[in-house]
C-alpha cells in the first residue's frame, strides 16, 4: 500500500462539478492499493501517515503530526501509484489490487483515520476527479508498507 502525502493549506476533490471532499490545513493523501494489501497494511500505513511529523512546531522545525497541528486529511484513491514504470513507455498496472478489493481497502484506510479522531474527507473511488490543492512548502513524501 502506498501513500503519497502532501502537506497542504487546503485541498478539494470535485467529481462532475460537485465537491465531494475538502479540507483546510492538513494532508492530501493519494492512496494506491497493491495486490496483496490487507487490513493490517492499511492500519500500519494510516498509523505512519497520521504520525508522520511534517508540520512545523513553534521553532519552525518539522516536529508535529497532522493531529498535533490541528489538521485534517483528504484521502483520494490513486491506482496509478501502483504502476510498474520500469520498462517501456507505457506503465503497467498489473501490480494494482482488483478494483473491488482496492475500494474496500481505500474505505478501510479512511475509516482508520477517522477512528484516530482525524477529520477525514474523501474523493470518490474510481471516478474522474479533479484535485485542487495549495501545497504548503512544498512538502511531499512517499510512504509505503
Amino acid at each position: 500500500m502506498i501513500a503519497l502525502i502532501q502537506r497542504v493549506l487546503n485541498a478539494s476533490v470535485t467529481v462532475d462539478n460537485v465537491v465531494t471532499g475538502e479540507i483546510g490545513q492538513g494532508l492530501l493523501i493519494l492512496l494506491g492499493v497493491e495486490k496483496g494489501d490487507d487490513e493490517k497494511r492499511a492500519e500500519r500505513l494510516a498509523e505512519r501517515v497520521l504520525g508522520y511529523r511534517i508540520f512545523s512546531d513553534e521553532n519552525g522545525k518539522m516536529n508535529l503530526n497532522v493531529q498535533q497541528a490541528g489538521g485534517s486529511v483528504l484521502v483520494v484513491s490513486q491506482f496509478t501509484l501502483a504502476a510498474d514504470t520500469q520498462k517501456g513507455m507505457r506503465p503497467s498496472f498489473s501490480g494494482g489490487a482488483e478494483p473491488a478489493e482496492a475500494e474496500r481497502l481505500y474505505h478501510y484506510f479512511s475509516d482508520c483515520c477517522r477512528q484516530q479522531g482525524i477529520t477525514t474527507a474523501n474523493g470518490r473511488f474510481a471516478a474522474d476527479m479533479q484535485v485542487a490543492l495549495v501545497n504548503d512548502g512544498p512538502v511531499t513524501f512517499w510512504l509505503q508498507v
